[in-house]
Parts: structure tokens; sequence; C-alpha cells
């Protein structure tokens, strides 16, 4: 069961995996509605965990759309292949994104929808991770990534809101999911 999957990685890795569960279906459907992802001809996931998002991604693509999730979790990205057996995932880090686009045939993408626990991460990993989005993600593009409300609060979660601000000049906040656990709310970052 994905929530005591979740559950048994965060007690493994707590700073790796950032969450206790497995997102709510009320928060990937808030993340992917945020991504307009219908319009969206390249799409990419960082950090599908055990593919909550994964499975309404792939509903909500379009049928000519490229998406490819990237997880630097083994267990994870094996969870997620079961779960979603359409869909690839590269068992690697989302730094890696150039790499596996232009191995895709693309150089950018529409649309990235993260999964990763940015509040947990260390500031020069923020700042890398940042780097790659800004890099590959066309301009009008969407980056789209999700805060735990009480992370959002944190040393780390209040200076990556900061960058995020830094590197989009239109960046917004959705309403809370207070039915997430832990409650979580979504950012749209657009290039």
């Amino acid at each position: 069961m994905e929530k005591f999957h979740v559950f048994g990685q965060f007690v493994r890795k707590p700073a790796a995996v950032g969450a206790v569960a497995e997102s709510s279906r009320a928060l990937a459907e808030l993340i992917t509605e945020a991504a307009d992802l219908r319009h969206a001809s390249v799409v990419v996931e960082f950090g599908p965990g055990t593919g909550a998002f994964t499975e309404v991604i792939l509903r909500k693509i379009g049928p000519d759309a490229v998406f490819f999730a990237i997880e630097a979790n083994e267990s994870f990205a094996a969870a997620t292949r079961k779960r979603c057996p359409g869909a690839v995932v590269f068992h690697d880090s989302a730094t890696s994104v150039r790499q596996h686009l232009e191995a895709s045939g693309r150089q950018s993408c529409d649309c990235i929808v993260s999964g990763l626990p940015f509040a947990s991460f260390t500031p020069a990993l923020q700042d890398e991770i940042l780097a790659a989005v800004v890099d590959v993600l066309k301009p009008g593009g969407r980056f789209v990534t999700f805060a735990h409300l009480g992370g959002a609060f944190w040393p780390r979660g209040r200076r990556f809101r900061r960058r995020l601000e830094a590197e989009f000049p239109d960046v917004t906040v959705t309403p809370t999911v207070w039915s997430n656990l832990p409650p979580a709310f979504v950012y749209r970052a657009i290039r």
C-alpha cells in the first residue's frame, strides 16, 4: 500500500522524502489543474514518489504529448512504474532533466510538475534544481510544485519561495488543500 511505502521511505530518508504519506487525490487534481496540462506538448514530472500525481498527469495530457518522470529514489521509481505502466520513469536526479529531454528529441518543455520537498533541501540543491528548471522551461512555460503548510514557514521553505519569486516573474499560490496529510498548497510559476 502506497501510504506505508511513503512512510517507510520517510523513516529511512526524511530529508529526501519530505512527507509521511502519499499526496492526496485533491492535491493531485489541484497541481495538475495549475499546470494547465491540456495545452502542453512536453511535460516532465520531478519526484513522482509512488505515482499519485503521475496517474492524474497521464489522464490529463493530450494523446500526442511527450511525458516522462524523474525520481531519485529507486524504490519510488519502481512503485511509479508499477502503478503507471504507461509512464516513462527515470531513476535519476531532477538536475539531469536536460539530458532526458535531449534523449527524447526535445530541447525544452512546456511544463514541469514537481513533487520534490524543497523545504527539506539544502540551499545549494534548491538552486541547482531551479537552475535546471529555468534552463529547460520554454518562455511562458509553467513550473508547478507544492509545499506543505508547515514546511513553507521553515527557513528553507521561506528561502525557496524567495528564490522562486526571483527566478519567475509570475508566481501564484493556490488555496490550501486541508485534506492532504499534511495540508499543502501549490506554487504556480510562469517563465
